[in-house]
């Protein structure tokens, strides 16, 4: 941009020397025009020439070049190099409308893990590059820690967050011989795995590959100024050949005079005003969508999210909080009072997602010295004794393995007392408020679809879909499996030519389908650094209702570029009777 800012200068220099110098050698003005015009102006013809041996013959290019040729022709030099000027100014308005998005996208970091912690044979640890770790090498990962290989657990237990990956968002219990994922992130305790697969070869690297893929699958968008091009740059060639052969046929002018005929009528219906105000619309566009917390990397997007027919969302993160709460207290033949108190006494020592959730509910201070025999059964859950009672606080195995007859199984959390079923409790991620007004604003917008794609469970995904009145869900997909049906759903509405798609999501399992989406947004306060990288939009905060605002504003600014075109076509429709009207 620096290089194009500097050529404009120079250009706009030598054409006001070229204006107000004073010469008696007439071919100096000409000359220095022509320097001028060739400063702003052989990049447009080389690119012209180059979508030409393209097949690509009806563009901007192409029609600023054969208008300014035109205007050079007829000797208005001036005409020549202000448009190009003009152009090359318009383009420096929409790259800093997109610089601006994108600086505002701070030092992205990529999913790659940085390090692994390598434990060598005199058991020290050394932090050391992903790559240089060998199958069957031993890697510690410490609570908070993303795991940098897929390998299997050899010594100690955690709870892992695949939530990320997979799009489950219960954290899910390791460990000794379970299999664990790159990409997942170490909750609690302190694991040590042994590497089963080559960092070229992990789950991360597989997810970059189908980002790189979907990349190339994506359809290349075309900024608005192009796709207008198509349509006004044959119209105007065809007319401009139209006064030519009019002149000719019926003899009412000489071949000289209908060469200036058809060279004035190109040099005035050159888009100089539309490659100005189209841009700047766009610019402010993109400038607007930032004051809200919405960062759009390119003009092109603003034209897709403006014709949209349907929105895909990842579930966990993007239409959830991704934090679990206690959704339903279910007490049986004690109070509801109760179960909660023996719950939060029993996760009293624990970390877990599951047990914050539950020692959330209980305001009351425990008495750690009613908590006797505490024992933590790895995947399951808690047995102890609370005044004396044998309680048991875990998951549907727990109740099975302690032969404990229960009313059903729906819940995420179960309680025995004395060998007896005491309650349960529904643990799940909660839905965003803000996801309610977006769907429901979606469907006021003229939306025709929306749909969810999630790794998480069917009865969970389908309970959520069914709050939100999603038209659509689909459940327990991988992250291939989600750009499969994202491809289905292209596929149809290309086939029924319907409106373009767009995926709402933010975890490094959504990056391959936000990049292979017409448009990929994504939840740029709590996503992945990936996500964030692989999508078109990004929301600044944690709401989704913000897809509205972005599409209003991409809405309201086609719109007015519209509206500037029609304006410029009709001024140039009077310029043009006024300059037919006027005597040669």
């Amino acid at each position: 941009m620096k290089n194009k800012i500097i050529k404009i200068i120079i250009s706009l220099l030598i054409c006001l020397i070229a204006l107000f110098i004073k010469t008696e050698m007439l071919w100096v003005k000409p000359i220095l025009f022509l320097i001028s015009y060739l400063i702003v102006g052989f990049g447009v013809i080389k690119e012209a020439i180059e979508k030409i041996l393209k097949k690509d013959f009806f563009n901007e290019n192409l029609l600023m070049t054969i208008a300014t040729i035109g205007a050079l022709a007829i000797k208005e030099f001036p005409e020549a190099v202000a448009v190009m000027i003009l152009y090359n100014i318009g383009e420096i308005f929409e790259e800093l409308g997109e610089e601006k998005s994108k600086k505002s996208i701070i030092d992205l970091m990529n999913i790659r893990p940085d390090y692994a912690n390598l434990k060598l044979e005199d058991e020290k640890i050394e932090k050391v590059n992903p790559k240089e770790v060998k199958v069957g090498d031993l890697i510690v990962v410490k609570p908070g820690e993303k795991i940098p290989l897929d390998g299997v657990i050899v010594d100690g237990k955690s709870s892992i967050d695949t939530s990320a990956l997979t799009g489950e968002s219960m954290p899910k219990e390791v460990e000794k011989t379970d299999e664990v994922l790159s990409g997942c992130i170490n909750l609690s305790g302190i694991i040590i795995i042994k590497v089963t697969k080559l960092y070229g070869e992990s789950t991360v690297s597989k997810i970059l590959e189908l980002v790189q893929s979907a990349t190339e699958n994506k359809s290349s968008s075309e900024n608005f100024i192009t796709k207008f091009s198509k349509i006004y740059t044959p119209i105007v060639i065809i007319l401009a050949i139209g006064i030519f052969l009019y002149g000719i046929f019926t003899k009412t002018l000489s071949i000289y005079d209908c060469i200036y005929k058809a060279l004035t009528f190109l040099v005035i219906s050159c888009p100089c005003a539309l490659v100005i105000s189209v841009p700047l619309s766009f610019f402010s566009g993109i400038g607007g969508a930032s004051k809200k917390g919405i960062l759009i990397k390119a003009s092109s997007y603003m034209d897709i999210l403006a014709n949209l027919d349907t929105v895909v969302f990842d579930k966990t993160g993007t239409l959830t909080k991704g934090i679990f709460e206690v959704q339903e207290i279910v007490p049986n033949n004690i109070s509801k009072d109760e179960l909660i108190e023996y719950c939060a006494m029993a996760e009293h020592f624990s970390n877990h997602p599951i047990a914050n959730s539950v020692k959330k509910l209980y305001t009351k201070k425990i008495q750690i010295d009613r908590i006797t025999n505490l024992e933590e059964i790895s995947g399951k859950g808690i047995k102890c004794k609370i005044d004396n009672k044998n309680v048991l606080v875990g998951n549907l195995k727990l109740m099975e393995q302690e032969n404990i007859s229960i009313d059903n199984e729906n819940a995420s959390l179960f309680v025995a007392i004395d060998g007896k079923y005491a309650g349960k409790m529904v643990i799940a991620d909660t839905i965003k408020q803000d996801s309610f007004k977006l769907i429901e604003d979606l469907k006021k917008l003229g939306i025709k679809k929306t749909v969810i794609l999630t790794g998480d469970k069917k009865e969970i995904a389908e309970k959520i879909a069914r709050k939100l009145k999603v038209d659509k869900v689909y459940s327990n997909l991988l992250p291939d499996e989600k750009i499969k049906r994202l491809e289905e759903l292209l596929k149809y509405n290309k086939i029924n030519k319907l409106g373009e798609i767009a995926y709402v999501g933010d975890g490094i399992n959504d990056s391959p389908a936000l990049a292979r989406a017409d448009v990929g947004v994504a939840m740029g306060a709590l996503g992945s650094d990936s996500a964030i990288e692989a999508s078109d939009v990004v929301i600044m905060n944690d709401k989704p209702s913000k897809i509205i605002d972005a599409i209003k504003i991409s809405k309201k600014t086609i719109r007015i570029a519209k509206e500037n075109i029609v304006f410029s076509i009709l001024i140039k429709i009077l310029i043009l009777i006024l300059s037919f009207n006027r005597n040669n």
